[in-house]
């Protein structure tokens, strides 16, 4: 009888994710370019501030909180050390996952050398082909993290339902077959694009998303970005 796994995050409490799961609710105020009042708190170095908005969206019903400090005027690497140091010595806010977000892989690995608990990576993809996506997905794995991984290839972002499916079974194949990463430490974004552009290319996108035989509601984990 095979055994189900489940996604399974931690702080310094666990988070685990089932079919049951409604809405996972990631706070997004610690992210530098989805808060201008957190931006610059990390440019003025005013850390204590900047770890209050962290608390207030763990108090505010976040159940992970996202990281992320990617702007040109910032040591992204000092930055995420010294603020996911500095929660992980503050229990109401380091009870909860950490969602490591950039853009740059060493802000990334810098991330995941301290972060307190099992965290989850935002994010990687085959942009940059598979070996590197190879190379980092054995990173993340040997650090223990979870992963997110978009709908991206060497061909660029997936714009239609075929190359969504292409791009994550692709990936999924190459990340637990040849890496041996754990499938239920994989959560995939198909890069849904908003549903009401006017484009006529982007018209079937809430139909993709929805419509069962689809199926993009299973392989998508709903992460919902607390941006208020």
């Amino acid at each position: 009888m095979s055994i189900i796994k489940y996604l399974k995050l931690s702080g310094l409490e666990p988070l685990i994710i089932t079919p049951e799961t409604n809405f996972v609710n990631v706070g997004e105020r610690t992210n530098v370019t989805g808060s201008r009042k957190f931006l610059r708190l990390i440019k003025e170095g005013n850390y204590e501030e900047a770890l209050d908005i962290a608390r207030n969206q763990v108090e505010g019903g976040a159940q992970i909180i996202d990281v992320n400090m990617d702007e040109g005027m910032l040591d992204g690497v000092y930055a995420m050390t010294k603020f996911l140091n500095l929660i992980a010595a503050e229990p109401d806010i380091a009870r909860v996952p950490v969602m490591i977000d950039s853009s740059k892989w060493e802000i990334i690995e810098a991330g995941l050398k301290v972060v307190q608990g099992k965290g989850v990576v935002n994010s990687i993809s085959l942009k940059e082909g598979e070996e590197a996506f190879i190379y980092h997905a054995k990173l993340i794995k040997k650090y223990g993290a979870a992963v997110i991984v978009m709908a991206f290839d060497e061909k660029g972002q997936a714009d239609t339902y075929e190359r969504r499916i292409e791009i994550c079974k692709r990936s999924y194949d190459i990340l637990v077959d040849k890496v041996n990463f754990p499938a239920e430490d994989i959560i995939f974004d198909p890069n849904i694009f908003p549903v009401a552009t006017g484009m006529d290319e982007h018209k079937s996108n809430a139909l993709d998303f929805l419509e069962p035989q689809n199926g993009f509601v299973k392989i998508y984990l709903m992460l919902v970005f607390l941006v208020a």
